[in-house]
């Protein structure tokens, strides 16, 4: 199951302009992430930021574990990369933090509901249980030294874009989202890529494994 449905959601973003994801050895169970900030009100504004997911092998049942690469000053950001976010939290409720189930990471989630949350909270710093508690500091006490420490990391980004990226703007963001485009009716839909195609092979053969060495006793 977390084979399939990790396919169909990369399929999904591999179209996105928004956002720009690769599979990490052909592994569908690790991505590295490319997140294009493209509000125009952000403090992060023109960043690029390369991350890397890994999901477990009963997702979506369990969070994946995600980590950006490269520094991010953020009250929510752990110095190391690790986003404090509540949706990346196993589900269910944690007395010890307060957080009840419905803000945590639930099956009904997804990839994109976790790189927007993660978007959003990038100008939504929580500074009151921080992660990071210099940037936090810096964030609430000496705000012209955050933003200039930021502004640094914005551009030193903007090296790690894939050759011929081009910087989305949000609206074309938007329009796509709005209408997205049609393909000819003779063709198929989930006609699989190279790189698909090779996913589900192992796929296919990792299930045909576990029918033999599983096999049903009454039919």
């Amino acid at each position: 199951m977390a084979e399939r449905l990790l396919m169909k959601e990369f399929r999904e973003l591999s179209g996105a302009s928004w956002v720009h994801v690769e599979l990490v050895r052909n592994n569908i169970f690790e991505w590295d992430i490319g997140l294009p900030v493209l509000n125009k009100t952000s403090m992060y504004y023109g960043a690029y930021l390369k991350a890397h997911m890994t999901f477990p092998r009963d997702y979506p049942y369990n969070p994946p574990v995600f980590r950006f690469l490269f520094p991010i000053l953020h009250p929510n950001i752990y110095s190391a990369g690790w986003v404090c976010i509540s949706i990346l939290h196993p589900p269910g409720d944690d007395e010890m933090s307060g957080e009840d189930a419905a803000e945590r990471w639930s099956p009904a989630q997804c990839v994109e509901s976790i790189l927007v949350s993660i978007l959003s909270l990038l100008d939504d710093a929580e500074c009151y249980s921080p992660a990071n508690v210099d940037a936090a500091l810096l964030f609430r006490f000496e705000k012209e030294k955050y933003l200039g420490i930021v502004r640094g990391q914005v551009q030193a980004s903007m090296g790690h874009r894939p050759a011929g990226f081009k910087m989305p703007s949000d609206e074309s963001v938007a329009q796509s989202n709005e209408q997205p485009e049609d393909l000819p009716e003779e063709e198929d839909f989930w006609a699989a890529s190279e790189v698909d195609s090779d996913v589900f092979d192992d796929v296919d053969q990792e299930e045909e494994k576990q029918e033999e060495s599983n096999p049903a006793e009454d039919r």
